[in-house]
């Protein structure tokens, strides 16, 4: 792994056997003299705790001339500028894939190792990197707390809630280059684009049909395991899908969403519909 920073002249174990020796000498004199008033942290250098200081009083007094993002850490600065420059000192020797972080190497790393350092102590599930843990923890807290200011919906994740709120402004920003048909997920671009290629990288194991999309894959296997997960309150009949469930509930609700043009007629389903819009067609043919 290449790790060597521009005009440093030090390789990453380099860098990490200073760290480590560094490190051994403090806990080898544990003397800790510099104590910060506000939370009692103590610190080996007065250094160390004058930028810790930061913390408390919120003094950032290092500024970016680019875009004057202000940071507390010279260090930080530094790191940040590389977003301006692009200057990414960090390789990885697997993949030769570049990085402007250390640390976003060293996740990144995780991929190649299969580590999973972060385990959640709730049901055991482990995770490459800690912000992921953190995602996931929400799923068994409950908390949501991004919420949309139009419509008080409440979201565990930021990216959720941005996309979400592309529903009120309609913003579609992902567009089809081949029909020129807009979204307002790249996911869903990336779903639509398989209309375009053919590609069905969903295949099922019991009898080799493949899919576009994961959640029709999902769906068919129910074709093979007789599940019917939609229950129907008023009568507890049971669908295999959503959407069979809907229309099976227009059979007690009266519903008939569907209207034919020709004689204002309505039908429960979009089938009836069509095959009642054929007599008009043949009374069309006889005329």
């Amino acid at each position: 792994m290449s790790t060597t920073g521009s005009g440093s002249g030090q390789s990453l174990g380099d860098v990490r056997r200073k760290a480590k020796k560094d490190s051994s000498v403090r806990s080898n004199k544990e003397e800790k003299p510099y104590k910060c008033d506000e939370c009692s942290k103590q610190f080996s250098q007065l250094g160390a705790l004058k930028i810790h200081m930061r913390t408390h009083t919120g003094e950032k007094p290092y500024r970016c001339e680019e875009c004057s993002r202000q940071f507390s850490e010279l260090g930080a600065l530094k790191t940040h500028m590389r977003t301006h420059t692009g200057e990414k000192p960090y390789q990885c020797e697997e993949c030769s894939k570049q990085f402007s972080q250390l640390g976003t190497l060293k996740n990144h790393m995780r991929t190649h190792t299969g580590e999973k350092p972060y385990m959640c102590e709730e049901c055991r599930q482990q995770f490459s990197k800690l912000g992921n843990l953190k995602t996931h923890m929400q799923t068994h807290t409950g908390e949501k707390p991004y919420k949309c200011e139009e419509c008080s919906k409440q979201f565990s994740q930021l990216v959720h809630l941005k996309v979400h709120i592309r529903t009120h402004t309609r913003e579609k920003p992902y567009k089809c280059e081949e029909c020129s048909r807009q979204f307002n997920e790249l996911g869903t671009l990336k779903r639509h684009m398989r209309t375009h290629t053919g590609e069905k990288p969903y295949r099922c194991e019991e009898c080799s049909r493949q899919f576009s999309v994961l959640c029709d894959l999902k769906t068919h296997i129910r074709t093979h395991t007789g599940e019917k997960p939609y229950k129907c309150e008023e009568c507890s009949m049971q669908f295999s899908r959503l959407g069979n469930l809907k229309r099976h509930m227009r059979t007690h609700t009266g519903e008939k969403p569907y209207t034919c043009e020709e004689c204002s007629r309505q039908f429960s389903r979009l089938y009836s519909l069509k095959k009642h819009m054929e007599t008009h067609s043949t009374d069309l043919v006889q005329v």
